[in-house]
Parts: C-alpha cells; structure tokens; sequence
C-alpha cells in the first residue's frame, strides 16, 4: 500500500499548488485564529483555486462554533474535514462530509477506545499532545503507543520531517503521514525542496515495506 501524505498549514496559493506538483495527495487549510498558519476565506479560495486536479482539500477546526464552520462550507470548496479540538462525534457528524478526528496521544490514550467513538471517520489522526497546542508544535511521540489494529486507517502527524519520514512508513506503516512545521521555511511558508525531500523518503519507506 502507498502511503498517501497531506502538507498541512498553507498560506500561499503557490506553496500548495507546488505541494500538489510534486505528488502531495492533500493540502489543509488552518481556520483557527491563534494559529500563525490561520487563514481567512479569501486566503483559502485563492489556495483551492491553485491546486490541479485530484488534490483533496481539508478544513482544520478547533473547537469551532457551528455557523462558522458552515460558512467557510459555503464558500470554500473543501472536501474533507479535520477535528483537531474536543469535538465530540455527533459535533464531527453535523455537516454530512467525510471528516479526520485529531487526536493528541499521550501516556494512557486509549487510541482504540477512540477510534470506536469515532467509528465514522475517515481517519484517525495521532498527533504529539501539548498542553498548550493544537498541534504544529513539532514534537514527536512514542509511536510504540500505536495499537497495531484500531478500526480505522491511521494518519500519523507530530514532528514530522525530511529526516525521519522513512523511519516513520517502516516503523507505524500508516495510512498516511501529515506533515506541516517539518517542511516549512517559516511559519505558514512552505520550503520547496523540503517538501519535495519529505515526498522522496515516504516512497522509500514504502519501498522498503514491500521489498521486506
């Protein structure tokens, strides 16, 4: 199996349309004000209107009111979207689109117990808990906590970067990876080559897999 790969936290129409060329299978886009990565309706419609054909695109939210959510909906064509809060699943379910449930995993997270909450999902995603962050914090945590069967296709995230992608493919085999301060220059600008070099090691960590 391929290991799909979402780049995370754009800004730039240029940056995620670069992303999609060099073989990224989705870009998010950040609606949550205390992010440095947020962005703004107008922001989001010319970032979607870059991207080529067969780029899923997905909404971050965290904790976000009801009618705010619909109203990016309304105007944004967004395909997918990603909980990154304490929503709980009927809160996920509102909006009858595929949605990714976040999770920031910790000692004592029953990773299954959740993916049986969330049994919808179109994924579940594990990324580094912070007390003080809803991710992009570029921590990393103990994949060993990963149950090898979970009910639902795991989508890891947290720390991720050119330098360990591959590791990451060989050791959790996920579904996909989710990368975002790993392949950036600055906050909200993407770095080309890194991005490029990212998409280069999770086809050798998939590579690796099937040799083995």
């Amino acid at each position: 199996m391929r290991t799909r790969v979402k780049i995370c936290g754009f800004t730039r129409a240029e940056d995620a349309r670069e992303a999609a060329l060099l073989g990224a299978d989705a870009v998010g886009l950040v609606f949550y004000p205390p992010s440095p990565r947020n962005v703004d309706i107008d922001q989001a419609l010319k970032i979607v209107g870059a991207l080529p054909a067969f780029t899923t695109t997905v909404a971050l939210f965290v904790d976000e009111e009801e009618a705010r959510i619909r109203e990016i909906l309304q105007h944004v064509p967004i395909d997918c979207l990603q909980f990154h809060g304490d929503e709980a699943p009927e809160a996920c379910r509102l909006y009858r689109k595929r949605y990714i449930k976040a999770v920031g995993v910790k000692p004592g997270t029953d990773i299954a117990e959740l993916a049986r909450q969330y049994h919808d999902a179109a994924g579940l995603l594990l990324d580094a808990w912070h007390p003080d962050a809803k991710g992009g914090t570029g921590s990393l945590f103990d994949w060993k906590m990963i149950p090898e069967q979970c009910g639902l296709p795991i989508i890891l995230a947290g720390g991720l970067n050119p330098e360990n992608a591959c590791d990451a493919v060989r050791t959790v085999k996920p579904y996909a990876l989710d990368v975002s301060s790993g392949v950036e220059a600055a906050k909200g600008v993407k770095d080309a080559a890194r991005m490029a070099a990212f998409l280069t090691e999770v086809n050798k960590g998939d590579t690796i897999n099937y040799d083995q």
